[in-house]
């Protein structure tokens, strides 16, 4: 299983938008969860988004809802994170990361993702 964070990050100035795209491959099962992440300058790595294949059920946390969309084109396993309204805070290395297998976004979210793209830079800036 592999995760390719694609482009999209770079910088933007505060209530800026930019998409994230990340591409999944070597799957075991057709089922999988993508989440995605970003760590701070200085801080610890925090999860923002998850999307499930099977149902294409979504999970945010609540710093980013209403301003942030997860999406796909799920059958081509390619997940996007379209980050709207963006706030110096939203600054980070993103991320993201994918689990296959009968899964749902809470249990990936809190068992682990088995695999990590690379990361991505995003900057807003004020």
């Amino acid at each position: 299983l592999r995760c390719s964070c694609g482009v999209g990050g770079g910088l933007v100035q505060a209530g800026g938008s930019l998409r994230l795209s990340c591409h999944i491959s070597g799957f075991n099962s057709d089922k999988f969860v993508i989440g995605w992440f970003r760590q701070p300058p200085g801080k610890e790595r925090h999860w923002v988004s998850c999307i499930e294949k099977a149902g294409g059920r979504t999970l945010y946390d609540e710093d980013i809802k209403g301003r942030f969309t997860v999406s796909g084109v799920l059958n081509e396993n390619i997940v996007y994170l379209r980050m709207g309204g963006l706030k110096p805070e939203d600054t980070g290395v993103y991320y993201c990361a994918a689990v296959d297998g009968d899964t749902t976004c809470n249990m990936a979210l809190y068992y682990g993702m088995r695999s990590w793209g690379k990361g991505t830079l995003v900057t807003v800036s004020s």
